[in-house]
């Protein structure tokens, strides 16, 4: 597709997850998409050529000359190309185990007397910081440093999980 840089990221997302085929300076390149930069347009593309190895390839964002959809994702490719990229020894957990942790905590929080709110899959904390998914210590963003350690060391001792 002509001016590939030219899109934007709410185009590019739906590609993610997809098997594309993608012409660059007189080359072609099959994958998945696992993601795309949304500065520099750049795509990251996963093969699995033989059994659990994984090749990845990244196709610079200037030299992508048109992308062609072969097949639609589904929830076990996305799945899988999340589970490349998790460190190794990390569990994937259900929606279920994140919405009973994003409920522990935000209870935690509230018992400790601070205010938090639910936000879709985030909680605000104060209104000064955020804890997205799975809800963990290093799960805490917040540019007040104070409040992020405060607030990392309650997500710490939050009795009911283990972080």
């Amino acid at each position: 597709m002509p001016g590939w840089r030219d899109g934007k990221p709410p185009k590019w997302s739906t590609f993610l997850s997809k098997l594309v085929k993608v012409s660059a300076h007189n080359n072609q390149y099959e994958g998945w998409v696992f993601t795309v930069d949304p500065v520099s347009a750049s795509m990251v593309l996963v093969t699995f050529p033989e059994g659990d190895q994984a090749h990845v390839r990244v196709v610079l964002g200037h030299a992508v000359e048109s992308v062609e959809v072969l097949q639609d994702g589904n929830k076990g490719n996305t799945t899988r190309l999340a589970s490349i990229f998790s460190a190794h020894g990390t569990e994937t957990l259900s929606p279920e185990k994140l919405r009973h942790r994003r409920h522990s905590l935000c209870q935690w929080i509230e018992k400790n007397h601070i205010p938090v709110k639910e936000e879709g899959e985030m909680l605000r904390v104060a209104n000064v910081l955020t804890i997205s998914s799975p809800y963990g210590v290093d799960d805490c963003s917040s540019s007040n440093e104070i409040i992020l350690s405060r607030v990392q060391g309650l997500v710490r001792s939050n009795p009911g999980q283990k972080y």
